[in-house]
């Protein structure tokens, strides 16, 4: 045997063993999803007040994001609890954590990804299992961390249709309203109610909400204040572009995340004059609100902030003065509401415990160590 015909062989031999490899684990049915559900509970109960908040804490672990059933059942489980208290009614919007589809980046993909200890191994698996893929989008990719953004681009179309999919389904059967927390995605557009992307457009961190027909209303949210560990993959969208909406509980903002720490974002929702403020978050890190507040994070922080806090006050206590709790006032909304996404993603940590404020007065809610369900009547 010729050399040249050694090689071919051998080439052709690794790329048969390779397609083998990559196609291993990803078919057979997940586990069924845990809801590992503490608390459920109706903040302020009324028989008067006629629209409610229904805010969820899921806690999500990387096996729900193996394929959109699981994922579906998965937040399937916490609307039904939350239906068989009678917390769902056609007045209901119900808010869901930042990032809440951004892991759907696993769906379709090896099972192993799930079981891996740290991030840096599932997401190497996951572009050796894809690896030509991946090349092509990372060639074809302009932000300053290549990898992660060809990765997302590389899954943008099956991510956006199990998103779609999964609230669109969800929002018809429960009757309801769904603020889809958020998932990153390249160039977000809404025609008709339906999501759509552009593969080739900048990566965004977007959320949408879904009425009861399954449509997305109006148009995409998208984060205008990425935070440091986005900045080299996401790209922000202008502040005045970001939509207040006219729902039947009233008119409604949506922030994400950091965006809610800035007061240009309640600027333009008092402009609307909007009477409910709605914030997905998610903060990475195990008992991350009991750390010293390190400032604000991936931008300059606003006039009025006091710099003597930074590493003097606790994350949760930066999170009352600065976010929702403490700049909701500058608007005439009449109540906000901040949930946090929580899990056990790898080695990323999760923490966060709801923030609700009503018509001026900051509420007390009971604290999950896990997943929770809390409403606010209004």
């Amino acid at each position: 045997m010729s050399v040249r015909r050694f090689l071919v062989s051998s080439i052709l031999l690794a790329i048969f063993l390779w397609l083998i490899w990559s196609f291993a684990g990803r078919s057979y049915p997940p586990d069924q999803p845990e809801t590992f559900l503490d608390i459920v509970e109706e903040v302020n109960p009324s028989d008067s007040l006629q629209n409610n908040i229904l805010g969820i804490q899921p806690y999500m672990i990387a096996k729900d994001y193996l394929d959109q059933e699981t994922f579906f059942r998965k937040l399937e489980l916490y609307l039904d609890v939350s239906r068989k208290s009678r917390l769902i009614s056609p007045n209901t919007i119900v808010l869901l954590p930042e990032y809440i589809g951004t892991w759907l980046v696993l769906s379709g993909e090896k099972h192993v990804l799930a079981e891996k200890d740290n991030l840096n191994d599932a997401m190497s698996t996951l572009v050796l299992s894809n690896i030509f893929d991946f090349s092509l989008n990372y060639l074809q990719t302009h932000e300053s961390d290549k990898a992660t953004a060809a990765l997302f681009r590389m899954k943008a179309r099956n991510m956006a249709q199990d998103y779609f999919n999964t609230f669109s389904q969800l929002a018809q059967q429960f009757d309801c309203y769904i603020a889809a927390g958020s998932i990153i995605l390249p160039k977000p557009s809404v025609v008709d109610g339906e999501l759509y992307i552009d593969k080739g457009g900048p990566l965004y961190n977007a959320s949408f909400i879904f009425g009861p027909d399954g449509k997305i209303i109006g148009e995409p949210i998208l984060k205008a204040f990425p935070i440091e560990s986005e900045i080299p993959f996401v790209s922000g969208e202008s502040v005045e572009k970001i939509p207040v909406f006219n729902l039947p509980m009233g008119k409604t903002a949506l922030f994400i995340c950091a965006d809610s720490w800035y007061p240009e974002p309640y600027q333009v929702a008092n402009q609307s004059e909007a009477d409910i403020i709605l914030v997905p978050s998610y903060l990475t890190g195990d008992e991350g609100m009991k750390n010293p507040w390190q400032g604000y994070n991936g931008g300059p922080a606003p006039v009025g902030t006091n710099l003597n806090d930074i590493e003097t006050i606790s994350e949760w206590e930066a999170w009352n003065k600065y976010a929702l709790p403490g700049r909701i006032t500058q608007t005439k909304a009449r109540i906000g509401m901040n949930v946090f996404l929580r899990g056990e993603l790898w080695d990323l940590g999760a923490d966060g415990q709801p923030l609700a404020v009503l018509n001026g007065q900051q509420l007390v809610l009971t604290p999950a160590e896990r997943a929770g369900i809390w409403s606010i009547n209004f």
